[in-house]
């Protein structure tokens, strides 16, 4: 071996030791993270800052952290691609998506403004103003997800802006090097790059609906996990590559990649199997973001980076919010999509760096732009931690929400301008669906209160009584008629929401009782305090039935199992329905799993007509024996063995499959035939084993 190959296996030796102190120095800052409980992205963002080369330095060499990190941000769009598939996005809704399409543009030419008011020129603005109007997916959607989120009505918009930011990034990538000519695109150069981006992603879905789901199945028959993995790296880094040659980023092509497999059968295997790898490349991903960090850039322009993080964090939060209430969305939903999308994006470095390649950034501008960009990502795992409990965004949002008409509850029908006596459901899901269909059929009158706009006007075209309207206002409280209502159901998937709206519930209206669904039985207690008359938690409810349904499974008595359920509700929350058990089939109980039931129609001419069960000593001939007996659909009462049977009675029998055909010839043809035909039950009208 000579000297060069022995210094540049030492080096990669070296490389290799800087990626473990970096991982280290991860696993320490997420401890401390993890018993502050505050966020470990928040961590590891700190991590990379300390351990860089701008810290501590004790990773100096970041061209190996570099090409991790960008494999795990191809791994990690990939995966966010896996779990937005085009289904989901339907069900998302047009409104999130034209809000987000709102954000983008208003955030882009508000940036654009600004730089030419300032003397530069529109390629710049408009280079800027797109970096600027990206926020970051893998951060706001690990917060939502961690926080049960996803599905509240701020976390529908919030993931509706992300994905439309995301597949803005295409036409932007496109238009960043037409921008860098000086003149600005021409139309036929912004016409055939455009033109590029819809044929790649034509292709992409066209290869998706055919190939993929034929390559996959026959890699499953193979049932080899190694191989069903390799074909999901493949998909994903190939799919990547492809779009890389055709000028768009990797990181797109693998988002575009996920997204196109996750309508198929395969999406949550293939998901399962790359999680591991995501975590890992995503962690250093995020690390390496931490290492971009320069501390000298903040001291030698504190006001500059100053500015920049305020203009992220404050002015984009607030175009954001202002999307929101143009399309609708009450100030709460607004404020919290405004603090949740006020950051720099993962795809706001790459086009960072294009930008600076063309010549539209200089050096010293992305060095201002990343350090205050690194800094809203570090803020914005802390934000979204405490962000629900912000109401002042909502509060100054007031105003322009009443401008913009965003609630419709102050549209109440003439209908229900008048109900008294009547039940406010809060939340219009599947809880909220099966109670107000229990009132419908019970004919109690209801006003349902929802905060997705689509889910409201499917409701509406049910002939529901929905309106759109935020629970937490007191104007909506008002318009609900919460103070004539004989309860109020909150069952919403916003744990805050639900908090604020038990706390403006009692303020308007305190004699009127409040019955709150939450997730977690931690938040029993507090609910209480606020003043929520009854508190019914998922997961004490599903840990009931869980018991419940596996104690059976174990064959433990009922009378044991119905002792421990009564135990567990003392130990946590009474219950004010009464206590059912869930009742155990015979094939459940190992004893008596070989018995069966059967039913015998008595048919004309059988030889048990006239007689009762007891003349017919059917016991002690057959071994099977009567548990009942049916008469014109109704059970006939009192002691069934000394009913006399009719033509068509039912008689149900239990007993071995020998013991009931046996049974079933003695009733049809008596004693002594007791074993000529085992098949004269279905001829005679028996219908066999239930």
């Amino acid at each position: 071996m000579g000297s060069r190959e022995v210094l540049r296996a030492v080096n990669e030796v070296g490389r290799l030791g800087e990626l473990v102190v970096l991982l280290g120095v991860g696993v320490l800052a997420a401890l401390v993270m993890a018993r502050m409980r505050l966020p470990v992205i928040a961590g590891l963002l700190l991590a990379g800052a300390l351990a860089g080369p701008h810290g501590l330095a004790l990773v100096t060499s970041s061209e190996a952290v570099a090409t991790v990190a960008e494999v795990g941000v191809i791994l990690l769009l990939f995966s966010v691609g896996l779990e937005l598939s085009l289904a989901k996005l339907a069900r998302i809704g047009w409104t999130a998506a034209l809000g987000g399409l709102l954000q983008v543009a208003g955030t882009s030419l508000a940036v654009l403004a600004v730089v030419v008011t300032f003397g530069g020129a529109w390629e710049r603005g408009l280079a800027f103003g797109f970096m600027v109007a990206l926020s970051s997916t893998a951060i706001v959607l690990r917060g939502l997800q961690d926080r049960g989120e996803v599905d509240a009505p701020h976390g529908r918009f919030i993931v509706g802006t992300l994905v439309l930011q995301d597949l803005c990034v295409v036409p932007m990538m496109l238009v960043i090097p037409l921008l860098a000519g000086g003149s600005g695109p021409s139309v036929a150069g912004l016409a055939w790059a455009l033109g590029k981006a819809v044929v790649i992603l034509a292709g992409l879905v066209l290869l998706a609906r055919l190939a993929l789901p034929w390559l996959l199945r026959r890699v499953d028959r193979t049932r080899s996990r190694e191989v069903f993995f390799l074909s999901v790296v493949v998909v994903c880094l190939g799919t990547a590559y492809l779009t890389h040659l055709a000028g768009l980023s990797l990181a797109l092509g693998a988002f575009l990649a996920g997204m196109l497999l996750a309508d198929g059968d395969f999406s949550h295997r293939a998901l399962g199997d790359i999680l591991p790898m995501r975590i890992l490349f995503t962690s250093v991903f995020f690390l390496s973001l931490g290492m971009l960090f320069n501390p000298r850039v903040v001291l030698e322009h504190p006001l500059w980076v100053a500015g920049l993080f305020l203009a992220l964090l404050v002015g984009k939060g607030l175009l954001a919010a202002l999307a929101g209430l143009a399309m609708r969305f009450p100030a709460r939903v607004a404020a919290l999509s405004g603090l949740a999308l006020a950051q720099f994006s993962e795809f706001s470095f790459v086009l960072a760096k294009e930008s600076q390649a063309a010549g539209l950034l200089g050096a010293v501008e992305a060095e201002l732009l990343l350090a205050a960009g690194v800094l809203t990502m570090f803020v914005t795992p802390l934000t979204l931690r405490f962000f629900p409990r912000l109401a002042a965004g909502a509060a100054l949002l007031r105003p322009l929400e009443r401008l913009l008409g965003a609630r419709g509850i102050t549209e109440v029908s003439p209908d229900h301008a008048a109900l008294h006596g009547h039940v406010v459901v809060v939340g219009h899901g599947v809880a909220g669906r099966l109670l107000t269909a229990a009132l419908r059929e019970t004919g109690q009158p209801y006003l349902i209160i929802e905060l997705n706009a689509d889910t409201v006007r499917a409701a509406r075209m049910a002939g529901e009584p929905a309106y759109y309207g935020d629970i937490t206002s007191p104007e909506t409280l008002a318009h609900a008629r919460v103070r004539e209502a004989r309860v109020v159901i909150v069952s919403i998937n916003d744990p805050e929401a639900a908090r604020r709206a038990v706390i403006e519930s009692r303020r308007n209206a305190p004699d009127t009782p409040v019955v709150v669904r939450t997730r977690y039985l931690a938040d029993t207690q507090a609910l209480h305090e606020l003043g929520a008359t009854d508190v019914v938690n998922e997961e004490l409810e599903a840990g009931m039935e869980l018991m419940a349904r596996v104690l059976r499974l174990l064959g433990v008595g009922s009378n044991e199992l119905a002792d421990q359920l009564r135990l567990a509700r003392r130990r946590h929350q009474p219950a004010v329905r009464k206590l059912t058990i869930p009742r155990r089939q015979l094939i459940e109980i190992p004893e008596l799993a070989a018995l069966k039931v059967d039913t015998y129609r008595v048919p004309p001419q059988a030889w048990a007509l006239g007689r009762t069960p007891a003349e017919l000593r059917l016991r002690s001939v057959t071994g099977a024996w009567v548990v009942g007996l049916g008469r014109d659909g109704n059970l006939v009462g009192g002691s069934v063995t000394d009913s006399r049977l009719e033509m068509g009675d039912r008689v149900f029998l239990v007993g071995t499959g020998d013991q009931l055909k046996a049974a079933a010839e003695l009733l049809t043809r008596g004693p002594a035939q007791g074993s000529v035909d085992a098949n004269l039950q279905e001829e005679d009208g028996g219908e066999g084993e239930a």
